[in-house]
C-alpha cells in the first residue's frame, strides 16, 4: 500500500507561546486531510498523484494567503479501485491518525465504502472522482460532499448535444459496475427525451483490456453511435480498437466521460470534433490558465477538473474550518454550505443540502489538429451550461435529506 505523509505548520513564531490559540478547538491540534485515490490504476491518470499534488498546493495556498493559526497535515494512498481497501484504509486513518475529511476517491465503489465510514465516524469527506448520483441521492449522508460533477451532469451535456446533432440511435458500452450503469441510465433518459432510441447495451468488465467482442455487438447493431459509458484507460483503449476494427468512422463514438488527459493520450487526429462535458478546462480564462501552469510546472500535464475540483474543494474545506475555528464535522459542513464558492473552478457555486456542489458545467468540441495552436490547446467550449440546468434538480431527488 502506496502511502505518503505531508505535514506543515501555519502558526506563525510569534503565536508559538499563545500555542496557536484556535487549537484548541481543533482535536489533536492539527487538521488532517486523506487523499484516497487510484495511483496506480484505469483512473491514475485522471485522478492520481495529480490529485495529491493539487491537495498540496491548495494547503501551500491556504496557509500562504490564509494565514491560519493550525497546523495542517496530508496523507495519501492507492485504494486500487477496491472498495475494501478504500474502507479500511480510511477506517485506519480516522482511528489511528485522527484524519478529519477523506477525500478524492475516484470510482464509485471505493466512495460509497468510504461514505459509510464517515457517517459512522463522524468525519467530513469530499468526492471530486467518483461519478455515479446515487451518492447524491439513495446513499446520500449529510457529512458527504460531492464536489467537481457526476453521470447526470455529463451525460446531460454530451448526449443531449450528440442527439440533437443527429446521432438519433444508440448502443451503449459500459463498465460493469456501479458507475458505468449510472452512466447509461443517465445518459439513457437524455436520449430519449430529445427523440433518440436506445438500440442496446453490453458490460464489459471493470477494469477492461480487450474490448473486441463488445464493440462487434455495437457494431452489429447498427446504432449511429456508440455511447461509451466507462472512463479512464477503459474509454482510451475502447477508441483505439474501435478504430482498429474499423467501426469508427462508419459509426461514431460518443465519450460519456472523457478527461482532457484522454485526448492528450489518443491524440487529435483520433478525437477531432468529439463531444465532451467537462466541469474545468484550463484555457477556459486568465484566472484558470495561471493555476493550471503552476500545476503543469510540478507534474508536466495540464489538469483534469478532478485535479482542479480536488484543490478548489480542499481549499473550501480549510476555510470553512478556519471560518467555523473548529474542525467539529457539523460546524464545518454547515459553514462549507453556506459559502459560495467563488474561485478559479467555480463561480457561485453552491453545496446544497443532499450534498452535491452545484456549478457551470461546459459542453466542449475537440478541436481538428490543424486548429490546435499551442500544446493542450484541444477544446472549443461549444456552450456554458449553467448550474440549474447541468444538475439534477432537487425536486427529482431521491436523497432523504431532502424534504418535500
Amino acid at each position: 500500500m502506496l502511502s505518503r505523509k505531508f505535514t506543515t505548520t501555519a502558526c506563525a513564531a510569534a503565536l508559538a507561546a499563545l500555542s496557536c490559540g484556535a487549537q484548541a478547538q481543533i482535536s489533536g491540534g492539527s487538521v488532517k486531510i486523506g487523499v484516497l485515490t487510484d495511483l496506480s490504476g484505469t483512473y491514475s491518470d485522471l485522478a492520481g498523484s495529480g490529485a495529491v499534488l493539487a491537495t498540496k498546493m491548495a494547503i501551500d495556498d491556504f496557509i500562504a494567503n490564509e494565514k491560519p493559526n493550525f497546523k495542517i497535515e496530508m496523507v495519501s494512498a492507492d485504494h486500487q479501485n477496491k472498495a475494501d481497501i478504500a474502507s479500511n484504509k480510511a477506517r485506519e486513518w480516522i482511528e489511528r491518525e485522527g484524519v478529519d475529511t477523506v477525500t478524492e476517491l475516484v470510482t464509485t465503489s471505493t466512495a460509497l465504502a468510504v461514505m459509510k465510514v464517515a457517517k459512522e465516524k463522524d468525519r467530513v469527506v469530499i468526492m471530486n472522482g467518483p461519478a455515479s448520483t446515487p451518492i447524491t441521492n439513495e446513499q446520500c449522508n449529510d457529512v458527504s460532499v460531492h464536489y467537481t460533477y457526476d453521470t447526470y451532469s455529463v451525460a446531460n451535456g454530451t448526449a443531449k448535444a450528440v442527439t440533437t446533432g443527429g446521432g438519433k440511435s444508440w448502443f451503449f458500452l459500459t463498465a460493469d459496475y456501479a458507475f458505468g450503469q449510472a452512466l447509461e441510465k443517465d445518459a439513457t433518459a437524455v436520449v430519449i427525451a430529445n427523440g433518440g432510441k436506445v438500440v442496446g447495451s453490453v458490460r464489459h468488465p471493470f477494469p477492461g483490456s480487450d474490448f473486441s467482442s463488445f464493440l462487434l455487438k455495437a457494431q452489429a447493431s447498427g446504432a449511429q453511435v456508440i455511447g461509451l459509458a466507462n472512463a479512464g484507460a477503459d474509454t482510451t483503449n475502447a477508441i483505439k480498437q474501435a478504430a482498429e476494427f474499423g467501426i469508427t468512422p462508419k459509426q461514431s463514438l460518443a465519450g460519456l466521460l472523457m478527461f482532457i488527459t484522454d485526448i492528450h493520450a489518443l491524440g487529435l487526429k483520433s478525437t477531432q470534433g468529439m463531444y465532451l462535458t467537462e466541469g474545468f478546462y484550463w484555457d477556459r480564462n486568465d484566472e484558470t490558465r495561471a493555476w493550471s501552469k503552476r500545476f503543469f510546472e510540478k507534474q508536466k500535464k495540464m489538469p483534469t477538473m478532478v485535479q482542479a475540483g480536488q484543490y478548489s474543494s480542499i481549499y473550501h474545506y480549510l476555510k470553512a474550518v478556519k471560518a467555523s475555528g473548529t474542525d467539529d464535522t457539523t460546524k464545518v459542513m454547515a459553514m462549507m454550505r453556506k459559502t459560495p464558492i467563488n474561485d478559479f473552478f467555480a463561480k457561485n457555486g453552491q453545496i446544497r443540502d443532499d450534498g452535491r456542489m452545484v456549478h457551470d458545467m461546459y459542453l466542449m468540441q475537440v478541436k481538428k489538429p490543424a486548429d490546435s495552436k499551442y500544446p493542450w490547446d484541444y477544446y472549443t467550449i461549444k456552450a456554458t451550461i449553467p448550474a440549474a440546468e447541468a444538475f439534477q434538480p432537487l425536486s427529482q431527488s431521491r436523497c432523504p435529506l431532502i424534504k418535500k
